[in-house]
């Protein structure tokens, strides 16, 4: 597909789906229904988030087989014409990024007066999940693993970072939610950016996002997403700098429990339920110091240190100047390391930290479902009782 291409008609606010569908279709556990000669069969739940929307994992059928797995994502239903235009936007949008590390975007379906994007599926956890694993093994992510995951991420942040339109315009897309869930490492090594929903960009003629409205999860935004300024793509690498330090101490950079009392309530809302407290997140934003940021690296050794410290630079001048700058200077840190480490090499430190932590599965419980081997938990067998 072309940049200035548009998504197919599934973008179109109507159901196409026959009449006579059978409940079956538009039940939650079944959801079911066909583009074209393709039709999409949900397994299971993978995800539910606190702005209403739910991840789902489902199978691809074609006319002559089984053609495998992709991702549902179903959304909540648009509430006014702007929303609607912003939605399609959002997948016209997403349909332009081709990257070896950003899960690509296949179709919109408005199924059952609800809006359902298919995106490619990646078969591995979150790294949300990944994180969580390393703190039940109560040993964060090896230096190697981290630097890895961090720089395909900004390789692909690069990617859609500089990306143009056909008539050499840029697009100046901004991730604005580049966090742990919106990133997966696959089984195979791979690592993938899963979800653009929050993006702005200059697409001409594109709504943009209400000026008050913040999207994506406030624990890894910028100071200036948060105090509502001007932004560019180095607001992204402040977000993957956070996301490198959290892999590489199992701790996030702002501890919730030492805050001080948050500043006075803001004219500014957030599209979800925040993970902290919007007021809260950004009074600590506000006033957070580089002693703090080395404090919180305490351990670490000093060239992740320097990556880290201008990652996190408060001021977007002093961060590094673009996401492939942080990407070659990740990458040259990883050269350094004792043993080479690429894609293998991070196969098999995830099955590594998998076995791991199976053994404690009884005892804590992640977010994400299907993520140990042996057997389906409860809630997956609720989801998919008619599958194997």
């Amino acid at each position: 597909m072309t940049d200035d291409s548009t998504p197919t008609h599934e973008t179109k606010f109507e159901d196409p789906t026959p009449e006579n569908s059978s409940d079956l279709e538009r039940a939650r556990p079944g959801l079911r229904f066909t583009i074209d000669t393709t039709t999409y069969a949900a397994l299971r739940t993978l995800e539910r988030r606190g702005n209403g929307e739910v991840v789902l994992l489902a199978e691809r059928h074609l006319p002559h087989g089984l053609a495998g797995h992709v991702t549902i994502k179903r959304l909540r239903n648009p509430a006014s014409f702007e929303r609607c235009q912003r939605l399609i936007e959002e997948v016209q949008l997403a349909f332009r990024l081709h990257h070896p590390a950003i899960a690509q975007v296949h179709h919109l379906k408005i199924h059952a007066d609800r809006p359902h994007i298919i995106a490619e599926y990646v078969d591995g956890p979150t790294l949300d999940t990944v994180i969580s694993l390393a703190t039940m093994r109560e040993r964060p992510l090896c230096a190697p693993f981290a630097l890895y995951i961090a720089a395909e991420i900004a390789d692909a942040l690069h990617h859609s970072h500089t990306l143009r339109d056909s008539e050499n315009r840029p697009l100046g897309i901004i991730h604005r939610d580049v966090a742990p869930r919106n990133i997966r490492v696959a089984r195979s090594g791979e690592v993938k950016v899963t979800d653009f929903g929050a993006a702005y960009s200059l697409m001409v003629g594109r709504e943009e996002t209400p000026g008050l409205l913040l999207k994506g999860d406030v624990a890894y935004a910028s100071p200036e997403y948060l105090l509502r300024k001007p932004m560019d793509g180095r607001s992204d690498i402040f977000s993957l700098g956070l996301v490198l330090m959290e892999m590489l101490t199992c701790k996030h950079l702002f501890d919730l429990e030492d805050a001080q009392a948050p500043i006075a309530a803001l004219d500014v809302k957030t599209e979800e339920v925040p993970s902290v407290p919007l007021t809260q997140m950004i009074a600590l934003v506000s006033r957070y110091r580089s002693e703090d940021v080395e404090h919180a690296m305490a351990g670490l050794p000093d060239a992740l240190k320097a990556i880290i410290h201008k990652a996190l630079q408060r001021k977007p001048s002093e961060r590094y100047t673009s996401a492939a700058e942080l990407r070659d200077a990740l990458r040259a840190a990883l050269a350094a390391q004792a043993q080479p480490f690429g894609r293998k090499e991070a196969a098999e430190e995830l099955a590594r930290m998998l076995s791991d932590a199976s053994v404690l599965r009884d005892r804590v419980e992640l977010d994400e479902a299907g993520i140990f081997p042996e057997g389906l938990d409860a809630d997956e067998a609720t989801l998919a009782p008619n599958s194997k």
